[in-house]
């Protein structure tokens, strides 16, 4: 019989667990709370060794694939991920590139048939929270989507989770990232270009969950994905800039059978 609390956070990519979960995936390790990180893809279409993008000479798939399987494994380590999961879907690449629609790519596998898949990984783990993207993938990138599609798909049809949230970022904490960043002089990555778009209405976050007390394996966990240029971004803020900006960890709640009140500092609120 199931005794331990879980949480499931479901990711299109490796570095994803870091980036958007590191917080609270640290914070349940240390409260000695099970954890579950399924990855949809390799991550294949990331960058290749000395940056280089796909279509250019030297970057070779199969070889960023193996490289980000262990920069996940060392994130997860670090972490103190219990369960790493991987549903070994080809990347998808970004949006408009002619790899959204290619066999395998996880953006064009039928929903049914990768929500199955997860939902036997919920039956099997019977996480009591589950986490992922919004509708929008956070930023529009077809493999967050699709992650978003399955996720809910799997939550609907095998109500396990007691709690489905989407991980996200306030408007107003944006806005305040890139002003901060901005009066270091850190050159922004193009997609914070329209930051303005980004996160969610402050009104409809659900929870903040102060991580500051693990940012630092956050940000070490971040570090495993160096090989990831636009994570390399981040991990140049370095540790004091990262955690005045990334201590809190923000999201909406898309489903809830504990009837918690709003707003919550703890996903497991109504559960522990």
């Amino acid at each position: 019989m199931k005794g331990e609390l879980t949480l499931m956070a479901v990711h299109a990519h490796p570095d994803d667990e870091a980036l958007f979960t590191g917080g609270v995936l640290a914070r349940c390790a240390a409260r000695g709370i099970e954890t579950v990180v399924v990855t949809c893809t390799g991550g294949e279409l990331g960058f290749g060794p000395r940056g280089v993008t796909p279509g250019e000479p030297g970057h070779d798939p199969g070889e960023v694939a193996r490289i980000r399987r262990r920069d996940l494994e060392e994130s997860c380590r670090i972490l103190g991920v219990t369960h790493l999961e991987r549903l070994g879907y080809h990347d998808s690449g970004m949006t408009g590139w002619p790899q959204n629609s290619a066999p395998g790519a996880f953006a064009s596998v039928p929903t049914a048939e990768a929500s199955t898949r997860l939902g036997e990984l919920m039956e099997l783990y019977r996480p009591d929270v589950v986490v992922t993207y919004d509708a929008d993938g956070f930023y529009g990138h077809p493999d967050h989507v699709q992650a978003h599609r399955i996720t809910v798909a799997a939550t609907d049809a095998t109500g396990i989770p007691s709690k489905l949230y989407y991980v996200t970022v306030p408007r107003s904490a944006l806005a305040g990232f890139v002003e901060l960043a901005s009066s270091y002089g850190v050159a922004l990555p193009g997609w914070l270009e329209g930051a303005s778009e980004l996160g969610t209405e402050d009104a409809l976050i659900a929870a903040g969950v102060d991580c500051s007390e693990v940012v630092a394996t956050k940000f070490a966990a971040l570090g495993a994905h160096r090989s990831q240029e636009d994570i390399a971004f981040f991990i140049d803020l370095g540790l004091p800039l990262y955690s005045e900006i990334f201590s809190v960890e923000h999201y909406v709640r898309a489903r809830d059978r504990t009837g918690a009140g709003l707003p919550e500092e703890d996903l497991f609120a109504g559960l522990a």
